[in-house]
């Protein structure tokens, strides 16, 4: 079969791509403003990607179009998917009738995290030597692809909350039916698709509804609107996380920190020890991130000391905290931070680590939710922990100017903030203002127009 897909560069449509071709079909696909990690990917799996939008992408005829929750009407390719009676269906749809029905899914929710924890529970299933098939939402250092068919019933997923499809505005996720369910934590996001956090809550409710009452709910003790969604009604098991002493009550899951940053804890399951992570990650969210996924991974099998020892060898995921260049003690860093709480804790953990260092945050407000200005009142604070943050207004936001403005007058004390239109900009004005050690992180969920690599290039004439 040949089956062609729209928006084939996203990390989720990307990864069906890997999946239908394991599967045995030819895979084709178009997208906008193709740019690794997912293109190099998929040209590597011999998927044929095709720039823009355009009718001709459609022939020969495919036997199937998926069709990515990024595409609209007057899509000129969505147009005549219609026009010409092409069968199509939604990502989501395609990979639970062809790819999950009749294996155990362990799914993993949550406005942040996913990803990570995805890639921490498929890297201890896989240690334990499980073989699941996995989808997440990025590149995991530790595995060739972001997405594999496996060899057992097993199946690692990173479930997200976005619209299916212009055809099918439920979350994804509902189409999963997990076993295991790990919801991360849930805040407001997609300010595109829904009016308010209470109707997120809603949809993780629906989530919820899905799970078997043999299966598990893991997640973390203090988050208000994941009890808003749980009270709706919940009819599996459920077991909670916590890190030290911030709840009162026993947990099933803690961590005990060992340091600061979190590069190393103590996991503690019904209050007994179990073991000590001792890791290259860091920052308070990607402990919690752990708790999870040990847990999960227990709820199939694996004991919490194996997990535990799974993790110690864990690598990460690109575009998380990834340390793209060392010039002369100026470090680079790539991070997918696409909202204030995401961008808040990768500082966090990143000044937990280097001390007093210097730390300048290049930030990209990219997701429609920033765009819109949904997040103005939090966004600035957010980056408290840099020493210095520049604004990248690539899509000419006309409040993000007024914000910083503003923000720097009424708090002369704070970190400097300003703004920039241009990436050739931002460039010239991180290469002449700081010429010693410090670290640099790039944050932004796109391609940064390619700031990246001429950063570096930049930073490695300079400094080099």
């Amino acid at each position: 079969m040949h089956i062609h897909i729209l928006g084939i560069c996203g990390t989720f449509m990307g990864s069906l791509a890997v999946l239908a071709r394991a599967l045995g079909h030819t895979v084709t696909g178009s997208d906008q403003g193709v740019y690794p990690p997912m293109s190099t990917q998929l040209e590597a799996q011999g998927i044929s990607l095709l720039e823009g939008y355009s009718p001709e992408h459609l022939e020969p005829k495919p036997d199937l179009v998926l069709i990515g929750n990024a595409m609209s009407r007057g899509n000129p390719e969505v147009e005549a998917v219609l026009n010409r009676n092409i069968d199509y269906m939604s990502g989501p749809e395609w990979l639970a009738r062809e790819v999950l029905r009749h294996r155990w899914v362990l799914a993993v929710a949550g406005t942040h995290g996913k990803t990570t924890t995805t890639a921490m529970l498929l890297w201890i299933l896989e240690q334990a030597g499980l073989a699941p098939g996995y989808l997440v939402g990025g590149v995991p250092r530790d595995f060739p692809v972001s997405a594999s068919l496996g060899n057992s019933d097993f199946f690692v997923i990173e479930a997200d909350e976005y619209d299916s499809a212009f055809f099918d505005k439920r979350s994804k996720f509902v189409h999963y039916r997990p076993h295991t369910l790990i919801l991360n934590n849930l805040e407001f996001d997609h300010a595109d698709i829904f009016e308010n956090v209470e109707a997120i809550e809603r949809q993780f409710h629906h989530l919820v509804r899905t799970v078997p009452s043999q299966g598990l709910i893991i997640r973390p003790s203090l988050d208000a609107h994941l009890d808003k969604a749980l009270a709706m009604g919940c009819w599996s098991p459920v077991q909670a996380t916590a890190i030290g002493s911030e709840v009162a009550a026993s947990v099933d899951w803690r961590a005990e920190l060992l340091t600061g940053d979190g590069s190393r804890f103590m996991v503690i399951h019904h209050e007994q020890p179990v073991a000590v992570v001792k890791w290259s990650q860091t920052g308070l969210h990607n402990v919690r991130n752990a708790l999870a996924a040990i847990s999960a991974a227990k709820h199939v099998g694996v004991t919490p000391d194996h997990a535990v020892a799974a993790l110690c060898r864990f690598s990460g995921v690109k575009r998380r905290m990834e340390l793209l260049a060392d010039i002369n003690g100026v470090r680079v860093y790539d991070d997918f931070a696409h909202h204030p709480t995401a961008i808040a804790t990768t500082l966090e953990g990143l000044r937990n680590q280097v001390g007093e260092e210097p730390i300048i945050a290049l930030i990209e407000p990219r997701s429609n939710t920033m765009q819109q200005g949904v997040h103005q009142h939090s966004l600035l604070p957010s980056a408290a922990l840099a020493d210095r943050v520049y604004w990248a207004n690539l899509n000419n936001m006309e409040w993000l100017p007024e914000l910083v403005a503003s923000w720097q007058s009424e708090n002369p004390e704070s970190c400097q903030h300003s703004v920039e239109s241009t990436v050739e900009a931002l460039i010239e004005r991180v290469v002449s203002n700081h010429t010693g050690p410090c670290q640099i992180v790039i944050m932004s969920n796109g391609g940064f127009g390619g700031i990246h690599g001429r950063l570096i290039a930049e930073l490695e004439r300079v400094h080099g």
